[in-house]
């Protein structure tokens, strides 16, 4: 699934088509086909046997009633089918919001929401309660409605049956033979409103799975992928780029090339356009202009594997899975050892921090690193890219958290073991680039400014500026 996928639907929701949708396909699967054999296969035999051994006559004369029974089960099937999908939805979006509240639980706190919160929750709870009443509702027709129409069958059997006694077309002794076979269909007759009923909630439910699984990325390998080594050279030349909500582009006319071992700081506004960049790289969507090519050939007749194998992304928002710090780093390189986890922790300023934690590597950083703060986080991030020894690395403001002690470190570790390869860093900190072999300075998404720290300085534009700005600041921490 590609980040467009996830911009449309939401966790919470994916969650619930994954546990209550296909808990109703599974009961449609089991529950289902057993109804459905009893209901069919059952229900004809006797049929079959009512109508060959005793009377068509009266056999079809008890079946009347069966059409109406169709027509009913038909319409309450069309409105189960809409309420049970309504109670599905509502139940995600609930889903959802608990998934949000478990996250923001601090947040909530800080501002003094979990009042309001709470309230929400109730309402959301209610909303599904309603909801599936609805759909309790509906279900509860289908015995009454079955059991009149099996009364009327009982009815004309009977009636129908006197008067064929009288005239003597049957026997007293068939005609009770045929009231006991009638009493052998009520529960397939049941059985009919049960498989209604249950097949379609499993419809509504493998509608909102397959509107999962029938998703088609916009983002796919060629059938025929171009191979290199490694990536030596990469260039953009005329590049824009709008996202698919976006009403204006992201990127406007980018030409830069980046030769192999270079780092290139990009640095800009908020909103410029520097994480929108990498994601071209990362080909996370589709829509490019002009073109972007890897050693002379388009990005996009590589496969899609092959060129993010080749890169190492520190994101903005730290991404930690509920496990250990060790499992963690091992995301980047599953069979790294004790002692490649110590380098890349060194590399990342964090082998002081293990010492402090409880079971040091093996210590659990919680859900999404809730027990690391934030530059922990962003250091443990840094060392899983580092072990992958990327041909590639980005780091998108990936030390904002940290000081300023810590981020010259990882700076100074960072030019020694990158040598030789490509390494791209967005900032909003000039000092996390001023080391850089070559800068650009994003506006709306268009380069204003490209040099060195140097050259960038001498320039009197937002860089010069910028740069100054954050000179002053840092010294006044320092009084």
């Amino acid at each position: 699934m590609t980040p467009t996928f996830f911009g449309k639907n939401r966790t919470g929701d994916l969650m619930a088509r994954a546990t209550n949708d296909l808990k109703a396909l599974t009961m449609t699967a089991g529950f289902g086909i057993l109804t459905l054999v009893d209901s069919t296969v059952f229900m004809c035999l006797i049929i079959a046997v009512m109508g060959f051994t005793i009377s068509w006559k009266l056999t079809l004369a008890a079946l009347l009633p069966l059409p109406i029974m169709a027509v009913a089960m038909n319409r309450y099937g069309k409105v189960i089918h809409a309420r049970f999908t309504e109670a599905q939805t509502a139940f995600g979006e609930m889903n959802n919001n608990v998934l949000e509240s478990v996250r923001g639980v601090r947040v909530l706190r800080a501002f003094v929401q979990e009042n309001h919160d709470n309230q929400r929750f109730q309402d959301m709870t209610e909303e599904v309660y309603d909801k599936n009443i609805e759909v309790a509702k509906i279900d509860a027709l289908f015995e009454p409605t079955i059991q009149i129409l099996v009364g009327l069958s009982y009815t004309i059997g009977l009636g129908y049956g006197a008067a064929l006694v009288f005239q003597n077309v049957i026997t007293l002794g068939q005609m009770v033979s045929f009231n006991v076979y009638l009493g052998m269909l009520i529960w397939p007759m049941f059985a009919v409103g049960e498989l209604i009923n249950v097949l379609q909630r499993g419809n509504a439910s493998l509608d909102r799975v397959n509107e999962t699984l029938d998703y088609k990325p916009d983002v796919w390998s060629p059938a025929i992928s171009k191979v290199v080594d490694r990536p030596k050279e990469i260039t953009f030349k005329d590049v824009s780029f709008q996202y698919p909500d976006a009403e204006t582009e992201g990127l406007k006319d980018i030409n830069l090339a980046i030769r192999q071992g270079q780092t290139v700081g990009i640095v800009g506004k908020t909103g410029a356009g520097k994480t929108t960049i990498f994601r071209q790289l990362l080909r996370e969507y589709p829509g490019i202009k002009g073109n972007l090519h890897i050693n002379g050939v388009d990005i996009q007749d590589f496969d899609l594997e092959t060129t993010r194998s080749w890169i190492g992304y520190v994101p903005q928002d730290q991404v930690l899975f509920s496990k250990t710090v060790r499992e963690n780093i091992q995301f980047g390189k599953a069979d790294a050892t004790d002692k490649e986890i110590h380098r890349v922790l060194e590399l990342a300023h964090f082998l002081d921090d293990i010492k402090n934690l409880l079971k040091g590597l093996d210590t659990k950083v919680g859900e999404s690193g809730v027990t690391l703060s934030g530059g922990q986080k962003q250091r443990v991030s840094i060392a899983r890219a580092f072990i992958m020894d990327p041909q590639i690395l980005i780091l998108d403001d990936a030390m904002s958290a940290v000081d300023g002690k810590t981020e010259a470190n990882i700076i100074d570790h960072l030019r020694k073991e990158r040598r030789g390869k490509t390494t791209l860093i967005a900032a909003h900190r000039l000092s996390a680039v001023t080391h850089a072999d070559h800068i650009i300075v994003l506006d709306e998404g268009r380069i204003v400014e490209e040099g060195t720290h140097e050259e960038l300085v001498s320039q009197m534009g937002w860089y010069q500026e910028q740069y100054e700005r954050q000179q002053l600041e840092d010294e006044e921490v320092k009084r």
